[in-house]
């Protein structure tokens, strides 16, 4: 195993994000668990140093260049230089495009795409200095398109091709970069959909089920134990890829 075992995941106060913070530190690795508001990451940090792993909560909004340069170096100083970022930050903004403000693009934009580049640009020095890194951007199958979801769609469509760009620029000091395009998992976010179309949300996820190939809804473990395959030293052969967990096939 490689020795650079310092980890951040964005927006891992809860839901996918906790879920890989969690995977991560059960994998060896010290996580720096980062989210807007630092309090809300505290039952993430609490259930890692339950069992044994070692974390931290830093409070920050990744699209604010000035708070991400200060985070990252909060990180280097308190655990370690990170050679491991997850890209999870998000938010949805969900309406039909004559309904879409221009400050709910901008939004969604600026959470998942800048955020994600200087997240990315802040970290990368360290993984380059290491001669090792990971990057791993959640993105979505609502990269294929999804009703209602211009922004988020056009965003997740976005971080694939970021991905791909980094890992050609990044691959050749020891850098792999990598996208998770997660489907229907059950989440806040999916509860809050439910909610939002006035759906039950137990309902919601029978009809989804019912529509996957597998029969059932993903949880956010599911996209954890996905990203922990991209980080481990064994995949340092898999880079620029996109990988769908979603129950099925996706083009």
């Amino acid at each position: 195993m490689t020795q650079h075992r310092t980890a951040i995941v964005t927006g891992a106060a809860r839901g996918i994000g906790a879920a890989i913070a969690r995977r991560l530190a059960a994998d060896g690795f010290a996580v720096a668990v980062l989210d807007l508001d630092e309090t809300a990451c505290a039952s993430t940090v609490d259930a890692i140093t339950a069992s044994g792993g070692h974390a931290f909560a830093v409070g920050v909004d990744v699209a604010d260049e000035q708070a991400v340069a200060a985070a990252v170096a909060r990180v280097a100083t308190e655990l370690d230089a990170p050679t491991v970022l997850i890209n999870n930050a998000g938010i949805t903004r969900d309406n039909l495009l004559f309904k879409l403000s221009a400050d709910d693009w901008d939004s969604v934009m600026n959470v998942h795409l800048r955020g994600s580049f200087l997240m990315s640009r802040a970290v990368q020095s360290h993984m380059v200095d290491a001669g090792w890194g990971r990057i791993v951007n959640l993105s979505s199958v609502s990269a294929l398109g999804n009703r209602g979801q211009a922004n988020y769609s056009a965003a997740k469509a976005g971080l694939q091709g970021f991905t791909k760009t980094l890992s050609i620029e990044l691959g050749r000091f020891g850098v792999t970069v990598n996208a998770v395009a997660p489907g229907f998992i059950e989440s806040d976010m999916t509860a809050a959909t439910a909610a939002r179309m006035g759906v039950d949300f137990d309902d919601f996820k029978k009809a989804a089920a019912a529509a996957i190939p597998v029969n059932r809804v993903g949880q956010p473990e599911d996209v954890a134990a996905t990203v922990s395959f991209f980080v481990r030293d064994e995949a340092g052969f898999v880079s620029g890829q996109v990988l769908y967990v979603a129950g099925g096939p996706r083009d």
